[in-house]
């Protein structure tokens, strides 16, 4: 009798011993990460036009984000190195009747300032008698008034009446001339210190030393010209005129006797906090201050008065970061837009790495490297611009700007999340092609 023959065993071809892991399902390796980079960076340079309005949308985003942060960037390292570094000094308190920086004032705490007494030189006298001997001191008041010579039209200056170390605690250098001697300030007499720039107006081409200047309607001698200041955001930095606190330009700039503020330079950080400590409680004495009452005067130093810029900076930089998302969004859109079109456009070439033994992962990989490298170029592209804005501003406007290195670093990785998160569902529904149909496409 015959047996009819059973089932064939499949017939499984041996596996050489060299072959590598990937040899069991495939006959070419997964397609590798720097391929893909280049076949990405190889569409961009065959497709420009196309390449382009993909990458639009991320470098406009990224472009933003660059140059509102350096904006942000160079106004706050403006403002605390030179803005309020020349306003107040290095390690200096200034004892005022209410302080001058920040603008986040209720209508309540203004009319209590109001209420307080004012910083006479009394005041100041009393509290050199406080601090270490070694500590510069001065008084410091101003206002802006005209002034005039017979070489030029009357102009607005900025007076400022002061003694002390004024110009030591400031930092000023005084390029010709000199500045008035501690006699000279004790009498009161009418000599200034004047800048760059009211020297230049009202004396053009002539030396202004010992020249008269009439300032409020009053004269003064000319005896010494300070070394150019430069700007604070547009506003010049040497238009000044400084003259004696005794002398009569204290009655313009304060007319009721009193000053501006009372300012102590100490050598060091730690020695400032201290003396701040022994001035704050000398001058609750002084004034009979009992210790529920709260400090009728401001001691302001660069920390407090930078307080509320900074927490203006934080807000501007989180709305820099925040509103070019939006531009990130719309180009994430557009690459996986574009990235589908690329993906039925290479149906047929799927289908035959698929075919070749290309496996699902290898397609996914493929896909998601391109959208990222798509992505990264437009972030890079971007980041250029952007720098490139934001010197174009800093040329034509007062705004400062800097480099904030985290921030190209967040555009970058903005980039490349864009670009793999906009490529997520192209790259699956490619990986999901069934090879067979995908071949028969044309």
């Amino acid at each position: 009798m015959l047996v009819p023959p059973g089932p064939k065993r499949p017939v499984v071809p041996r596996r050489s011993p060299d072959a590598k892991p990937y040899e069991r399902a495939s006959r070419m390796p997964p397609m590798a990460f720097i391929e893909a980079v280049r076949i990405a960076l190889h569409t961009i340079a065959e497709q420009k036009l196309k390449s382009f309005f993909t990458l639009l949308g991320v470098m406009i985003g990224v472009m933003f984000l660059i140059a509102v942060v350096s904006i942000v960037q160079g106004m706050t390292n403006y403002v605390e190195n030179d803005f309020i570094g020349r306003m107040l000094g290095a390690n200096t308190f200034t004892v005022r009747r209410f302080p001058w920086f920040g603008n986040n004032t209720t209508e309540e705490e203004w009319r209590e300032w109001q209420r307080r007494p004012r910083i006479f030189y009394q005041d100041a006298e009393y509290i050199r008698t406080l601090i270490p001997s070694s500590a510069r001191t001065a008084i410091e008041s101003q206002e802006n008034l005209w002034a005039s010579t017979p070489h030029a039209r009357p102009r607005q200056v900025e007076a400022h009446a002061v003694d002390g170390a004024y110009f030591s605690v400031k930092n000023y250098d005084i390029v010709n001339g000199r500045a008035f001697t501690g006699q000279e300030a004790e009498k009161g007499a009418t000599v200034v210190v004047i800048g760059d720039e009211v020297a230049r107006h009202f004396f053009p081409g002539l030396d202004p030393i010992d020249r008269e200047i009439r300032v409020g309607g009053m004269p003064y001698r000319v005896v010494g010209v300070i070394a150019k200041q430069g700007s604070l955001f547009g506003l010049s930095m040497d238009k000044m005129v400084i003259a004696p606190f005794l002398s009569p330009m204290s009655r313009l700039t304060n007319p009721r006797g009193d000053m501006d503020g009372f300012i102590v330079q100490a050598a060091t950080p730690l020695e400032m906090g201290d003396m701040m400590e022994t001035v704050r409680e000398g001058m609750r004495a002084h004034r009979r201050l009992r210790p529920a009452r709260p400090d009728n005067f401001a001691m302001e130093t660069s920390e407090s008065a930078l307080v509320e810029f900074r927490q203006t900076a934080k807000v501007m930089n989180i709305a820099g970061t925040a509103l070019p998302a939006i531009g990130l969004v719309i180009g994430g859109l557009v690459i996986m837009n574009i990235m589908l079109v690329a993906v039925a456009e290479r149906t047929r070439e799927i289908g035959i790495r698929k075919s070749l033994g290309a496996r699902s992962k290898d397609i996914l990989r493929q896909f998601l490297v391109e959208s990222a490298t798509l992505s990264t170029v437009g972030a890079m592209i971007g980041i250029l611009l952007g720098l490139a804005a934001a010197k174009l501003i800093e040329l034509n406007t007062p705004l400062p700007a800097a480099v904030a290195p985290w921030s190209i670093v967040v555009a970058t990785l903005l980039g490349t999340v864009v670009g793999i998160v906009s490529g997520v569902y192209p790259a699956k529904r490619a990986a999901r092609l069934d090879p067979i149909e995908a071949l028969r496409q044309e």
